[in-house]
């Protein structure tokens, strides 16, 4: 089930978005095997951070010394892992499956009240089994293509995060997904997008209900209501229903993701909080509104977040100055 708090009312202020799919042939989007570490980023002082992280967290004879058990990092996923402008992708799935669903349907997003939109999360997130969702989701995610780019959205993951999360895991890390967005609908894809096994993926999550078809087979049934709203301070209290402990990196690009990384920094030993700033215009989208930069209603990074940011000591990476490639498609 969708769950972005209050993800309608940013609706509302996007233009019509009919026409943000079109289908092609599905291409996985693959990770490079770098060189060397952290090849994709720009030397300077994010890449220095968490080259320094990962020394301290592995180092036994370090004050930072990190157990095995504990080396958990999360990682938000709309733009912290992938594009989430003009329109979190799971947003345009559900448009899509509307249409799928109700073809003689005009649907017109400007057009559309709040109640109208959660309508529509509602009739394509549930009343079916938990793993037909799974297949619709990981077929339209299979075929779905970004207008802008041409490809997959599962091309549009950022190479220097994957990089991040294959040098983590390398230094025995567990990786997990702390989303917003649907569980269900990320843990379609997250085993070949990102190497994430569904069991680590926490999201938002609507609620389901024990039935038995007509054979006797036991099955869960997507209900239209919420569970678990995994934002802001949702994020905190849902790692620790999952995990039982707090991350000693976590990784987010909004505000969010701001009690995450709070979340993150209270814990001993060596730790790690990190921001992603949109601010390559020309590469991908510049917004914030932080530093002067364009405001939004998606993945608002407001300067609040940025002067905590400064003042906690977390580290703001910047998109324009820190990535040397974004994509991995990229020459």
């Amino acid at each position: 089930m969708l769950s972005r708090a209050k993800f309608t009312a940013l609706l509302l202020q996007i233009p019509a978005v009919a026409a943000a799919t079109q289908f092609g042939a599905a291409r996985p989007a693959g990770a490079q095997t770098p060189s060397e570490p952290l090849a994709s980023w720009n030397p300077g002082p994010s890449r220095d951070a968490i080259l320094r992280f990962v020394r301290a967290a592995t180092d036994p004879s370090s004050e930072g010394f990190v157990p095995e058990d504990d080396r958990i990092a999360t990682f938000d996923q709309d733009g912290t892992l992938w594009v989430e402008h003009p329109l979190y992708t799971q947003v345009l799935f559900a448009l899509d499956r509307m249409r799928a669903l109700k073809p003689a349907q005009q649907i017109n997003v400007k057009d559309l009240s709040m109640k109208n939109l959660e309508s529509v999360v509602a009739e394509t997130h549930s009343g079916m089994t938990v793993e037909a969702f799974t297949a619709i989701a990981a077929t339209w995610i299979a075929q779905a293509r970004n207008l802008r780019w041409q490809r997959p959205y599962t091309d549009l993951i950022y190479q220097p995060m994957l990089e991040v999360m294959r040098y983590l895991s390398d230094h025995k890390f567990k990786n997990y997904i702390v989303t917003g967005g649907g569980q269900a609908f990320v843990r379609s894809y997250s085993p070949n997008t990102y190497g994430i096994e569904p069991e680590r993926v926490i999201g938002s999550a609507g609620k389901t209900k024990y039935v038995y078809d007509k054979g006797g087979r036991a099955d869960l049934v997507k209900e239209p209501a919420l569970l678990l709203n995994n934002n802001l301070s949702g994020k905190a209290e849902d790692i620790y229903l999952f995990l039982g402990k707090r991350p000693h990196a976590a990784f987010g690009n909004s505000s969010g993701d701001r009690q995450m990384l709070e979340f993150t920094q209270g814990n001993a030993a060596a730790r790690l909080m990190m921001l992603v700033l949109h601010d390559d215009a020309t590469r991908e989208y510049a917004y914030g509104p932080a530093r002067g930069l364009p405001d939004t209603k998606i993945g608002t990074f407001p300067q609040a977040l940025y002067d905590e940011a400064t003042t906690q000591g977390w580290n703001v990476i910047s998109m324009k100055n820190d990535w040397k490639r974004l994509f991995s498609f990229e020459a």
